[in-house]
């Protein structure tokens, strides 16, 4: 398993108006390929959004990672910073992360 953690510059919605305003875009990530669960964050005070994503394999969250990006290219959206990460599934487990 890998994780997928994307942040870039939003100036909004939050909140509940995002979360009015997203739900289509959500429901089309929720069928992205691979894809296990995604936490939305935002961050109102410093006009930050992101997301962090629990893919099945790598492969699958660097093809999300290249369209999401495009996505976000191509709504205005710069300064996007990913990184994915390996999951280490025993540790994890000991903190009682939902796997």
């Amino acid at each position: 398993m890998f994780i997928l953690q994307i942040d870039f510059p939003f100036h909004g919605p939050f909140g509940h108006d995002l979360s009015q305003a997203m739900q289509p875009l959500a429901q089309d990530i929720a069928a992205e390929t691979g894809l296990l669960w995604k936490i939305w964050t935002e961050n109102a005070d410093t006009r930050q959004a992101g997301g962090i994503y629990l893919f099945a394999d790598r492969n699958a969250a660097s093809a999300y990672l290249d369209k999401h990006s495009q996505r976000l290219q191509a709504a205005g959206i710069s300064d996007i910073r990913s990184r994915i990460f390996a999951v280490n599934q025993p540790l994890s487990h000991i903190n009682r992360a939902p796997l």
